[in-house]
């Protein structure tokens, strides 16, 4: 794999030349448009087909991937144009292998809500160990709220993806609520009750096991949360199924701040078989410009959780959006939108924006003013960023990562992803 970025000029052809691959598998890796527009400062994922396959009459991915000695989800991964489908064309042709070696293996997540675009949660499915719908709430009487994830489920089992439970405590109108949080983790017999119908909703839909999302809880409850997340994890492992926990991005034990006083990263690793760092999110809606997920302030985190939690069980958390905001920002008065990696790229185009890269923050971001003379600051994730991200997984000797999350269409991520690591 290598990752090019657009000089002023460049084109789809000229850049494949360059390489010595085809334009055509070029430009349906990177998703491009149509009309094969590139913003100068995008990222192209280049690959290097090692085997490729013609298709012939009566051939499917199952016997292709059994002549090779390799599994349909490999080609899947192998073949982004496929979308995580089995559908063929007599001529086709499909990449076996590329050349490249791998830094390591890993255990890789993601999170998607019910209403996801079918189709995008086809393509990217291949490229996970495990998705987690999100997510299973909790009513004010301590009961689980109702998610209706069954064709997310059938989906993931079709492509060979394991499903996981995702339990937090999202209301009804979709917000975190400290006092349900507070509620189940102080009354034992509604504690009780919850844990025995997750349990149930566990087994019930097969999941592989269950990711606990508590945020912002007190301090004094930290204790309790620990203890609670033991008790899930033992009835949970007689069953033969896993135990996961979200934890809030902290740089030492005494962190002030009603997001993480609650979640004492020992305590609650040693309760659980895997936690995710939640390391994104440092630009944010309300806040001023700045990429997501700065690689400082990530490796500040990294680094502190080592000392309280065995590497092993620790799945990095990678961002897949980013933020336009309006400008001059106004503490208190400037939102920033929310938006698609991909989305980016297209304003980078629109406007004719040069994308520039941070090389502390290892993000892209630019500047552009719209038709009603606003300016706008934009930051992003792309494939260098991604790489940068990923690539922390072998350093440190995680688990995997965790992607927040797969409802916005970007390829590179899945590309560079299976670039780097075998996917369990």
């Amino acid at each position: 794999m290598t990752i090019h970025v657009v000089g002023p000029g460049e084109s789809v052809d000229s850049i494949a030349a360059r390489y010595g691959v085809s334009p055509q598998r070029l430009a349906a890796d990177n998703a491009l448009p149509a009309d094969m527009a590139l913003a100068e400062g995008q990222t192209l994922v280049v690959r290097f087909p090692r085997d490729i396959h013609a298709v012939t009459a009566g051939e499917t991915l199952t016997s292709i991937a059994a002549d090779y000695g390799t599994t349909v989800r490999q080609l899947w991964r192998n073949n982004w144009e496929l979308g995580g489908n089995e559908a063929l064309k007599e001529g086709q042709l499909l990449v076996i292998s590329y050349f490249g070696e791998r830094i390591g293996e890993g255990i890789f997540n993601g999170y998607a809500y019910p209403f996801i675009n079918p189709a995008l949660l086809s393509e990217q499915l291949p490229y996970l160990s495990a998705m987690a719908p999100f997510t299973y709430g909790i009513t004010a009487k301590g009961s689980l709220l109702p998610l209706h994830d069954e064709a997310m489920l059938e989906a993931a089992q079709a492509r060979g993806t394991r499903p996981v439970m995702h339990l937090s405590t999202l209301t009804e109108s979709g917000q975190f609520d400290t006092d349900r949080a507070t509620f189940i983790l102080t009354d034992f017999q509604a504690q009780s009750q919850l844990t025995a119908e997750v349990l149930q909703m566990v087994l019930r839909k097969d999941f592989a096991g269950l990711d606990v999302d508590f945020e912002y809880l007190p301090g004094q409850l930290a204790e309790a949360y620990a203890a609670f997340l033991a008790r899930l994890r033992h009835l949970l492992a007689a069953q033969g199924r896993f135990l996961w926990a979200a934890l809030a991005p902290k740089t030492n034990s005494r962190q002030r701040g009603l997001l993480y006083e609650g979640h004492d990263y020992a305590a609650v690793a040693a309760a659980v078989d895997g936690v995710l760092l939640m390391t994104y999110e440092w630009g944010y809606t309300y806040g001023p410009p700045m990429a997501v997920a700065p690689m400082p302030n990530v490796r500040a985190v990294l680094d502190y959780a080592v000392t309280e939690i065995p590497a092993e069980k620790i799945f990095l958390g990678v961002p897949n959006y980013g933020y336009d905001w309006p400008l001059p920002f106004v503490q208190g008065e400037t939102r920033a939108q929310s938006i698609s990696n991909q989305r980016a790229i297209d304003l980078a185009i629109q406007y004719g924006a040069a994308i520039q890269y941070d090389e502390t923050a290892q993000s892209p971001f630019f500047h552009y003013t719209d038709a009603g003379g606003t300016a706008h600051e934009v930051w992003f994730e792309d494939a260098r960023s991604i790489n940068a991200k990923l690539q922390l997984i072998a350093e440190y000797g995680f688990r995997g990562a965790g992607f927040w999350n797969l409802m916005r269409p970007f390829s590179q991520i899945w590309l560079v992803l299976d670039s780097l690591y075998d996917i369990k």
